[in-house]
This record gives C-alpha cells, structure tokens and sequence, in this order.
C-alpha cells in the first residue's frame, strides 16, 4: 500500500500529498470506463508515442449571461502531480477491465506518470468565453486521453460556481456582504467544500462550512437556528444568568437587566410585552451569556397568527380574486360604493380617490420575479408601493393587496405561501404587513433589542439580527427603523449599525427586486441556489482532440456549434482605447501574435460575412505553461490572491457583457489565417453527397 492509500485511509478525504494539500478522491480511478478501454487499445494499436493535443473549452456562457469565471486549475495541477496508478488500483483494473487484457498494458499503466504533459491555462480567477480553450493539454495520446474526465470534472463544476458567486456579488454590489449557507442542500460532500472553495473565490465574504475554512483558510460564520429559539419556552428554564462586566469584571443578571429594558422599550416600539414569547427571550439572554461578544439572534422565530388573521388571510383572497373577476367582466368598482374588508372583525373602507381605489390612485403597480419567493416582488422605485420602506402609520388600514402580480394571486394554492405577501396600505401609500406579521416579527425585535441593551449595560456590543422569512425588503427597513430610534431614545449610536442578515432561500432576482425596494439589509446567507446552479446544474465543458503527430483533426456536425476549431493555437484578448476588452483572438501557433497599433483581421470562425479590423491599444497573451516535465512551472496564487483575479478580470469587460438582462455578447474570433485553415480541413473532411 502507498502513501496515497495509507492517507486515505487514515487521513479522510483531503490530506497533506507532501507540499500540497490534496482531495484524496481525485486520483486516476476518478474518470469514465472508457478511458481505460481506449488507452489498452491506443497501446495495443502502438499508439504508445503518439503525440496529441486537446482543447478544454466550453460552448456557452451560463446563467444567461455572456462570461464565465475559470476556476479549478489549481485542483488539476494537484492532479497531474499525483498521477500514480497504485498496485490496488491495478488490482481493480484486471478484475474490472474485460478478460484478455495482456499483462504488460498493466505493468505499463503502473508505470504511467504525467511527466511527459505539458499543460497551458489561462490564469484562474479571468474571465473566460465560449470556444476559447481555458486548459491545453499536451502530450503522450494515452496519457492526455486518459486525464480527460478527471481535469472535465475539476473544471465544469469549479468554474460555474465562481461564476454563480461573482453574479450574485455583482447584483448585491460591494458594500453588502455575502455568505455561503449551502452545505446541507449541496450534492454531497465534495459538492459542500467545492461550493464553499469557489463561491469565495467568486467573491463572497464567508461560508457557513467549518471544514472549508480549515481546509481553504475562508472565515466562517454562522448564527443559531430557529431550534435554539425553540428549546425554551419561559425565563424559568434560565439556569444560567448572570455574566461577568467587560470592564468591571463583576457578575451581574443579564436577564434582569434584558427584563428592565424590555419594559422601557415596549412604550418606545409600541410593542406590549405580552405580545412578545418569553422562552424567545430566555433563549436570547442565553446565547448572549455564551457569546457576549458576538450575539446575533434570529428574531422571526414566532408566528403568533390566530384565527382572526387566518380569517383575514381569505378574506383577503376572497377580495382579491372577486376584484379580479370583476376586471375581467369588464366591471370597475363604482366610486359611490368604496370596497370594504372585515379585518379583525370591523369593517374598513377603502378610500377613493377620483373614481379609483387609492393604491391604483397611487400608480403603484407590481411584479412577479421568476423565482421569487420572499413577498418582495414590488417594483416601484421605493414609492411606497408593496414591500416597501416608509415609516408605517400604525393601526389604520385603508386597502389590502398583494405583494405579487395579479397573476400570482389567482394562481395562490395554499393560504400559508400567500400569507407572508399580504399587505395593508395607508392613505400615504405606505405598506404594511398584516398586523400578526408585524408583531411576530417585532416580537423578536423587542427581545433582541432589550438582550442587546443589557449587553451594554455589561461592556457588551451585540453585532445584529437575521431574517429568515417573509417580506425581506419591509421587515429590513422595520428592524432598521427600529435600530434607529433605540440608538436615540437610549443614547447608543452603534445601535445604528447593527447588522442585519436576511436568508430564505435567496436568489438572483431576489436580490434585484430587493434592491429595487430599497431594503435595509446589510448581508445575504445564501444556499440552495447558490450551490445547486439552479438556475443551470452544468457548465459543458468539453475536451476535444484537435491535432495528432502534428497533423489537425477536426470534429464535425451539422450543428455548427459542435464543430471543432483544429490546430494547435494560441489565444490573445484584445483591449481598446478605454481600457476594455475588445474581443478574443485564436491563432495557429505559428502566427506571430498581434502588435499594439497594428491592424488585425478577426474573423467569426463560422460565419463569412462576419468580421472586422481591430487595432489593439493592448495585446494580452491568454496561455501560461502551468506544467512541464513533471513539474508546476508557474507560482500558484493563494485563494486570496485568485478571489481578487476575479474582480480585477470582471473590471476589464464593458458594463453591457455583464448587465443580468439581456448582456451584449463578447466577441470571439480568428485570425484570417486560422479561418481559411479550419474551413479547408472542414471542406476536406466533410463527405460529399450524391444525388440520384
């Protein structure tokens, strides 16, 4: 057994390879049946000194969006280094590989290093684009044949979640902060630590996986979960509380001063103290003695509907849909006979102003997000429509409404998924939730801020809150509304900055509807669809052979997207006056590269009518040698120093590449050489038909 099984085995999945830390999964038995099979039958066919080169590239840009971040090359180079057949692996192989394998093709896969590979990359953390080859791989045919699955698997996945991550940064902007929360929705766990590695590398902040920030070196964060809310139900399950003074060092009861202060600020927050749980508030005190210096507390734990508000809840519906059904008959409402909803069991009218309700009077109009699923689907620029931030006008209700299209509320199926979208509407236009949403929320509001004034009372600064549920954007602007007048009524102006964390399986156009509302937040845990790629599962990279002992090979199809660009080539980007990249440029490697100032043909690889002069301001050559004679040829940057990559690569690419909607495309192109090259050896290789 070899010192890569005896780590294996006693050392877990990642472990020290000597100068590297390495994941004991990826070895070569990582890789597709057929790898395996082609190589015995290269080396019974004596294609053992076959020389060969393979482009790793993909076709399109994921998400929509018009670039890719590469990642994962830094896991490949681990991986040729590695490269080692081990005698169990052997072992396997002649019990696994069909019978009549010949003995020798085993003792030479024993003997199979990547010593001979030459690999050429891009850097890892630039942005990438479809056809582009990110990894060129040279060498030995079987030995390059063989690597395929193996470098495919550590670039797909790598590669779309930097992606993913540097999209989500860029539509919550550099002033919010953004943690990976995905761990326990990811495929698995290599799926959680890749997760974790590449959204920090796409710019997140942190992540919630322990092992990652041990392995990784990313700072991890967390919270609690609603469960450490849920095991207390009173004060009297107190068993510890008192806390040592910061300053003083004298013990003193948290929870009586947490008790004091709750009572002051249930005048200043109009919050009755018997509206708000009192296990919430033991459960606060406790975790504030275990972490006084770090005391963030979920404060959306309970939900105190009652019957009254499930009544609320359908009529509301009821209202809704009848409205909608007028609509369609063609019947508006008559403006001498305003609509009236019973709302807690009185009957308020809605006002009317010149013959229309006053939300219509108000031009507030609203929109559903693809995937939207936190009741913060309003778009109207913060005007005070549904979700929105104004300071509420407490206990009046005018109108009720949803947070979503009309088309949404016909399609509601269940009064639970509806309920966190309800709202009510002052005279002014202001939103607001229903009234057992406000209080469940300001219920743990109350008993954060009393926790947190006792901290201080003790030397004690609390860092914040998390939402975990309903309308983000609201309840943000409450919660900061809330920090706002404590910091004023009791003379602590960091209350002002506490830090408010949203999470509820947050996505892309949940974030731009958020920030379209205005909202108060100040960081975002995201999991599911950050990790998943929900919005597209696979990146597509593909590993083609484009030449053999010197002579081009080339792929074709009718689907002119799968035809192959043959040849070995060099790849440039090209940058114009201002600083941006321009376009892409493929040449044969025995071009002299483009010079700044000079004009240069580009040309669309398929298409003949497509091409320009470009003359370069900058000329970046994309290709290092990242690996030769069995060794690492360039200095491999940190996490930190690939993460930053990312952000600086991004900077180079125009503003309308990156926009979510509707992105100009990048331009990738060959040179008028490599043109006439590919579609002489296409003319050569495609069959010619007959008629008859």
């Amino acid at each position: 057994m070899n010192d890569r099984e005896l780590s294996c085995n006693a050392g877990g999945q990642f472990m020290d390879r000597g100068r590297m830390n390495q994941n004991g999964v990826v070895q070569p038995l990582l890789t597709d049946l057929y790898q395996i099979t082609m190589a015995y039958a290269y080396w019974k066919s004596d294609k053992i000194d076959d020389q060969a080169v393979f482009d790793l590239f993909f076709r399109n840009n994921p998400f929509h969006g018009e670039f890719t971040i590469f990642a994962g090359l830094e896991e490949c180079l681990k991986f040729l280094d590695s490269f080692h057949y081990s005698q169990s692996d052997i072992e396997y192989l002649k019990q696994t590989l069909p019978e009549g394998i010949e003995n020798e093709f085993f003792e030479y896969l024993g003997n199979l290093t990547a010593r001979e590979v030459t690999l050429y990359a891009i850097d890892e953390g630039t942005v990438a684009f479809p056809r582009v080859p990110i990894i060129k791989i040279e060498g030995p045919l079987i030995i390059v044949q063989i690597l395929e699955t193996t470098l495919l698997t550590l670039v797909n996945y790598a590669s779309l979640m930097a992606t993913n991550a540097a999209r989500y940064r860029m539509v919550a902007g550099k002033h919010v902060n953004l943690l990976e929360f995905g761990l326990r929705r990811a495929q698995g766990p290599d799926g959680g630590l890749s997760a974790s590695k590449y959204s920090y590398t796409g710019g997140f902040d942190g992540t919630s996986n322990v092992l990652a920030g041990k392995l990784f070196n990313i700072p991890v964060k967390g919270t609690h979960a609603h469960a450490y809310i849920t095991s207390f139900s009173s004060i009297g399950e107190l068993k510890t509380r008192l806390l040592k003074h910061k300053q003083t060092g004298v013990m003193e009861d948290l929870l009586e001063h947490a008790v004091r202060h709750r009572g002051m600020l249930s005048h200043v927050l109009d919050v009755s103290t018997e509206e708000s749980s009192e296990g919430e508030l033991a459960a606060m005190v406790s975790y504030a003695i275990a972490f006084p210096d770090g005391f963030m507390a979920l404060v959306d734990t309970y939900d105190v509907k009652s019957r009254e508000t499930e009544q609320l809840t359908q009529d509301l519906l009821s209202s809704t849909q009848n409205d909608i059904k007028s609509k369609k008959d063609g019947k508006s409402g008559s403006p001498s006979k305003p609509q009236s909803h019973n709302v807690n069991g009185q009957k308020q009218r809605q006002p009317i102003t010149n013959g229309k309700s006053q939300s219509s009077a108000n031009g507030h109009k609203t929109h559903n997000h693809k995937g939207h699923q936190n009741g913060t689907a309003s778009q109207n620029g913060g005007s005070g429509g549904v979700g929105s931030c104004r300071s509420p006008v407490k206990d009046t209700i005018y109108d009720t409404n949803l947070s979503t299209t009309t088309k949404t509320a016909e399609t509601t199926t269940t009064a639970t998924a509806t309920a966190t979208t309800l709202t009510r509407t002052t005279s002014n236009g202001t939103a607001y939730l229903p009234k057992y949403v406000e209080k469940s929320f300001r219920s743990g509001l109350l008993n954060f801020s009393a926790v947190a004034l006792a901290l201080n009372d003790l030397g004690y600064h609390a860092l914040g809150i998390r939402i975990d549920s309903g309308d983000l954007a609201y309840l943000s602007c409450l919660a900061r509304e809330t920090f706002e007048k404590v910091a004023e009524r009791f003379k602590v102006p960091w209350f002002n900055k506490l830090t408010i964390v949203a999470s509820n399986d947050i996505n892309e156009d949940t974030i731009l509807s958020l920030n379209e509302q205005g909202h108060k937040i100040d960081c975002f845990g995201i999991g599911t669809h950050l990790v998943t790629c929900q919005r597209q599962p696979a990146l597509g990279c593909v590993y083609k052979l484009v030449e053999i002992n010197g002579q081009p090979r080339i792929k074709l199809s009718q689907d002119v997207e799968k035809v192959t660009m043959p040849g070995n080539k060099n790849a440039y980007r090209l940058y114009s006056a201002d600083g941006h990249a321009l376009i892409d440029l493929l040449q044969k490697v025995s071009e002299p590269p483009p010079a700044v100032g000079q004009k240069v043909l580009c040309r669309h690889p398929f298409q003949e009518s497509k091409r320009a002069y470009v003359i370069p301001s900058h000329v970046e050559s994309l290709y290092k040698v990242y690996w030769k004679s069995g060794k690492i040829c360039q200095q491999l940057p940190t996490l930190e120093q690939v993460r930053e990559k990312v952000q600086i690569s991004l900077k180079t690419l125009r503003n309308d590449h990156k926009r979510t909607l509707n992105p100009t495309p990048y331009k990738v192109s060959v040179s008028d050489n490599l043109y006439n090259f590919i579609h002489d050896l296409w003319l050569q290789n495609a069959p010619i038909g007959e008629l008859s």
